[in-house]
């Protein structure tokens, strides 16, 4: 979002319930819930080794799976592209951001974890 906004000078919310780019919603979302598990339960307990099994797998299909699918989608529009110069054919793109690079999941990641870091620090303040 704010990499959007440096570039078009505008703030685009669309990028909060988007399925792609800088950082990855879904790695800060399950980081920082494990992190907030860990520091709640503890980091050795069944409850955040269950979370960081989960989170794993998400960030894992993040960048590779719907990464994937992404560059699948990219393709077939250039030869949908094609096609359509010479004949008629719909119109109609595939969605191309899908995934993440593991640097969009790794700063996702690192967010999710400052975020959780931060709310259980403001928690134990406010007590």
């Amino acid at each position: 979002m704010s990499l959007n906004r440096a570039r078009t000078g505008r703030m685009d919310f669309h990028y909060l319930v988007s399925l792609g780019g800088m950082p990855s919603a879904h790695s800060a979302l399950m980081s920082g819930i494990t992190t907030a598990i860990g520091l709640q339960s503890g980091f050795g307990s069944d409850l955040f080794i269950l979370a960081l099994g989960v989170s794993s797998i998400v960030m894992f299909d993040a960048s590779t799976v719907r990464r994937a699918a992404g560059t699948q989608a990219r393709l077939l529009n250039q030869i949908v592209d094609q096609l359509f110069q010479k004949h008629q054919l719909s119109q109609k793109k595939l969605l191309e951001l899908l995934g993440h690079t593991r640097t969009e999941v790794f700063a996702g990641m690192l967010l999710g974890i400052l975020i959780a870091l931060l709310c259980h620090t403001v928690a134990l303040n406010l007590q």
